[in-house]
Formats: C-alpha cells, sequence, structure tokens
C-alpha cells in the first residue's frame, strides 16, 4: 500500500453488502500511517488539564509549529501528560514560525486569534506521533498521541523524511 502511495485498505466480510450512511461494523478502514517523535511547545488547557498538544520539530535553531495533536488521548492520558509538562510554562511561544497567516485548507494552521487559547512550554518534553501525511507546508494530517518520548533529546528533533 504504502509503495503505491495509498492511504489504507477497506476490509469487509465477504457476504457483505454496501449500506449508505451506515456503520454496521462489517466494512472496516485501516491506515498506514507515518510516525516520529515532536518537541512539545505548548497545550491548550481543558479541566482535564490539557485538551490538545502542540507540536513541532527543530530546523536549525529554530522549533518549527507542526500541528495540534488532540486524539489518542483517554481521561487519564490528558491528566498524566498534563502533570508532566505543567512545570514547563512560559510566557514566550517557542515556535519560530507562528502565529500563521491562515488556519488552511484542514483547519491546522495557527492564527494569532486560536494562538490566544494556548498555553506555551518550554519546549523540553517528547511526544510520540503517529500521522498520516505531511502537507505541503509541513503540518501533519490525521494526528495521533501514541506517548512521551524520555529517550530522546528535544534539541536533536527534526523531520524525517
Amino acid at each position: 500500500m504504502r509503495h503505491h502511495g495509498l492511504e489504507g485498505i477497506v476490509a469487509k466480510r465477504a457476504n457483505s453488502v454496501y449500506q449508505p450512511g451506515k456503520r454496521t461494523g462489517l466494512w472496516s478502514k485501516h491506515r498506514i500511517s507515518l510516525g516520529q517523535e515532536f518537541v512539545i511547545g505548548g497545550y491548550v488547557p481543558s479541566n482535564l488539564g490539557l485538551d490538545s498538544i502542540i507540536v513541532g520539530f527543530y530546523r536549525g535553531k529554530d522549533l518549527i509549529y507542526v500541528s495540534r495533536v488532540r486524539a489518542g488521548f483517554v481521561p487519564a492520558t490528558r491528566r498524566k501528560v498534563f502533570e508532566q509538562i505543567k512545570h514547563l510554562t512560559t510566557t514566550h511561544c517557542p515556535f519560530a514560525n507562528l502565529p500563521e497567516s491562515a488556519s488552511g485548507r484542514w483547519g491546522q494552521g495557527l492564527t494569532a486569534e486560536k494562538m490566544k487559547e494556548c498555553l506555551w512550554l518550554r519546549p523540553e518534553i517528547v511526544a510520540q506521533i503517529e500521522f498520516l501525511e505531511w502537507t505541503s507546508v509541513d503540518h501533519l494530517r490525521h494526528t495521533k498521541f501514541i506517548g512521551l518520548r524520555d529517550d530522546k533529546d528535544p534539541g536533536k528533533v527534526v523531520k524525517e523524511t
């Protein structure tokens, strides 16, 4: 699938028929995702500590924003990650490419208006993120939090190709 540039496959029971507008569980989509580590530079708060994390990679000395990641968290992991990052709060946005002028085709851009919701962190924590693809402006599509990485130096996190 990856060799042909496809997102994944759709599987179904041999005797099932397509039922428009219904989710029966007889058909399922299996994505082939990419993944790498990213530096956490901020988060959007919630009553569970955090709603989403804001991540990026280093290009030279600049931390480059790539995505807000909300999927992959359950209430317990939201609280656990929040406990591990809350002491890193700072007033300074660590991302060199923010704010962005537009939210973008899929809404992953972080404009000055959206940045008002964010709390910034010293970029000292690394997270493993799964995603579908890179966009042409170095953003991620369909992100999912996998876990924190304490074995990676944040300063050495770069875009993998």
